[in-house]
């Protein structure tokens, strides 16, 4: 259902607004390597432009702080309906490593509200390509089956008749495991 709506509201093409509210710029360059001739995003019509009035989807890197907080909610209110979100990154997702700093408000969705999450520190560009291509529903989404297994750690029984003392020494004859 996402994919046909994502499908219908963007039709042939995404312009993208990148927008670095922090962080140490591990994802800013990053996201610039995704935009260059090397991983070529315009053939799945991916195109960056320079401002968040001509944009569908903003990409968020670094967390949220108390100095671009207010620049970043501009940005994004200047941007026309409909319109996404991507977090990129672990600080823009969580806060990072910065999450309990004086300046830091924390993840990017305490400012505007986020559509999409790319995690890592910072993430692949071929995992930023993947995450936007899924949302916009351009690849079908990859979910590998797992199974849980309780592991079972062997605990070993001991009897008091199975003791032998040599001298200081006391050694355990049989050992079970339950």
């Amino acid at each position: 259902m996402l994919k046909n709506l994502c499908q219908k509201m963007f039709g042939r093409s995404l312009w993208v607004f990148h927008a670095n509210s922090g962080g140490c710029n591990g994802c800013d360059i990053e996201v610039l390597n995704v935009l260059t001739p090397y991983y070529d995003v315009e053939r799945f019509g991916i195109k960056l432009v320079g401002s968040p009035r001509h944009a569908d989807v903003m990409l968020c890197q670094g967390p949220a702080m108390r100095a671009t907080a207010r620049a970043l909610r501009c940005a994004y209110e200047a941007m026309p309906a409909p319109k996404l979100v991507f977090a990129i990154g672990s600080c823009a997702c969580g806060g990072g490593i910065w999450h309990d700093s004086y300046p830091v408000l924390g993840p990017v969705e305490k400012v505007i509200p986020v559509n999409f999450y790319i995690p890592g520190c910072p993430p692949r560009p071929e995992a930023i390509i993947y995450g936007v291509a899924v949302a916009v529903g351009l690849v079908d989404k990859k979910v590998a089956p797992v199974e849980f297994k309780q592991l079972e750690l062997p605990i070993p029984l001991y009897h008091p008749s199975d003791l032998r003392g040599r001298d200081e020494m006391v050694v355990y004859e049989k050992m079970e495991k339950i």
